[in-house]
């Protein structure tokens, strides 16, 4: 069930005033079954999958608190063994297989091979299999006392507003929100519709919409050249930050309907003037997440310059990874710990050298589009085909313009009209305009306009959706991770 779907509307509909109807002692119960059904609108059967992780995780928890010193490390390691285990079976088993397998072409006398298995990865697995992991990590830490009731803590890890997309949720800012009483806030349950009416706007008029040439691209890389690849590579940068940034608005408004506050995990990271700032700003929870449980653990008690540079190298090479068991995310992981590495370097070898805002913006962006190339393309020969493209000064360079439709009417150009590339490059501006909005906290002044004002504004962003967004069950993108 996605968010931008009539179901999940009509879902959303029953759910908030039963939620509201019944008494705190059964809403919990009530949110539980409300996540089952939406989890199992994917596949139902990998609710089986949950469970497990939930129920391991649950015990162990339990038994670090009750156990000796000596003993907490033993549940840990078993609750770390089977969530990445579940994690390794379903996301990079048949990545591991297939690698191990491509040495009997270098090794002719190794003739065992492993089988390639037909799984399908469940959705979200790698976001609930984290917070998962943070919650037994709290714990053992001492910062968490872990949760007596089993059917609150699935709760936790399945809360569906964040299940399949996050945020990557702690302990600490969720668990005892499910513990009180909720009462009807009109004020939040408002502020909760202009966040999920945003969410909407970005996933089904930008990053739908933008959708189409990328895919135009990415996924015929060889019959494009130079500007083609450009123009698809910086919608793409537009569309998986409106996607993700998207879901994570609606994700928040979702939860504010209910009265739960989730943490905000887009902070206009293209506005960012350093890769440091980026990752301040990008998919935060997991940034934090690794910061805290992979990065610090690994600089340990005597961090040092060299420790710092292996350690990003590391925590990149994993995070990327993370978003998948392919050779371009990787890379694209790598690419981010150079950056991160050069920038660390600079600062501390040339600290004096400033660079202007814009500049230091503009060159960031242009960085980070670059390395979406490795991220986007179906693999590492795709991307570094695109590459060569978009440095390959020929004469083909502006083909496209001449050949598809731009310079003679009618005609199409990457998959799309005339008038609706324009409309791209359109909606590309208003969305950085948006997000200068809300930087600068210049939004918040439309809620200081009479009313009749507001809904305006209000009438017009849903009018806009309902004709210029792209309704095709897309899914978003981070559901495959």
């Amino acid at each position: 069930m996605l968010f931008n779907s009539f179901s999940f509307l009509v879902f959303i509909f029953i759910v908030v005033p039963l939620f509201y109807l019944l008494s705190h002692k059964y809403r919990w119960l009530l949110l539980l079954v409300a996540s089952c059904f939406f989890y199992a609108f994917f596949i139902p059967a990998y609710l089986l999958v949950l469970f497990a992780i939930i129920t391991i995780d649950y015990f162990a928890a339990i038994q670090i608190e009750k156990a000796e010193q000596r003993h907490k490390k033993k549940f840990l390691f078993l609750s770390l063994c089977g969530n990445l285990g579940i994690l390794f079976f379903f996301k990079y088993y048949n990545f591991f297989t297939d690698n191990i397998n491509q040495l009997t072409t270098v090794f002719p006398f190794v003739k065992t091979r492993l089988q390639h298995l037909n799984i399908i990865l469940p959705i979200g697995l790698s976001f609930h299999t984290f917070q998962a992991i943070s919650y037994v990590v709290e714990v053992y830490k001492g910062k968490q006392k872990p949760e007596k009731s089993f059917g609150i803590y699935a709760l936790f890890v399945m809360f569906f507003p964040q299940l399949v997309a996050g945020p990557i949720e702690r302990p600490q800012n969720m668990l005892h929100q499910f513990h009180e009483v909720k009462k009807i806030n009109f004020s939040a349950m408002f502020s909760g519709l202009r966040y999920i009416l945003f969410g909407l706007f970005m996933k089904s008029v930008i990053a739908d919409r933008l959708a189409i040439p990328v895919d135009a691209v990415f996924n015929n890389a060889t019959q494009w050249h130079g500007l083609s690849m450009i123009i698809a590579t910086f919608f793409f940068a537009i569309q998986i930050y409106c996607d993700f940034a998207g879901y994570s608005y609606m994700a928040f408004g979702i939860a504010r309907l209910f009265g739960f506050n989730l943490m905000m995990n887009f902070r206009q990271p293209y506005f960012s003037k350093n890769i440091g700032e980026f990752w301040t700003r990008w998919h935060i929870s997991l940034s934090t997440w690794f910061r805290d449980y992979l990065y610090l653990p690994l600089s340990g008690e005597n961090p040092t310059f060299l420790k710092d540079f292996r350690n990003i190298v590391i925590v990149f090479a994993i995070s990327g990874l993370w978003h998948g068991a392919n050779y371009t995310f990787i890379v694209w992981g790598l690419f981010h710990a150079v950056m991160l590495v050069c920038y660390t370097a600079f600062t501390k070898f040339s600290p004096g050298i400033k660079i202007p805002n814009i500049v230091a913006m503009i060159g960031l962006f242009i960085l980070v589009c670059f390395g979406w190339i490795f991220f986007r393309a179906n693999n590492v020969t795709t991307a570094t085909t695109i590459i060569q493209e978009i440095f390959n000064f020929n004469n083909h360079y502006l083909q496209p313009f001449s050949n598809d439709g731009l310079s003679g009417l009618p005609g199409t150009f990457l998959g799309l009209q005339l008038w609706e590339i324009l409309f791209s490059f359109f909606l590309v501006v208003v969305m950085f305009f948006l997000d200068h909005l809300v930087a600068t906290k210049k939004i918040y002044k439309l809620f200081s306009y009479p009313m009749y004002i507001q809904w305006i504004v209000y009438y017009v962003a849903i009018l806009t959706i309902f004709v210029a967004g792209v309704f095709d069950t897309r899914q978003f993108i981070y559901f495959q991770f």
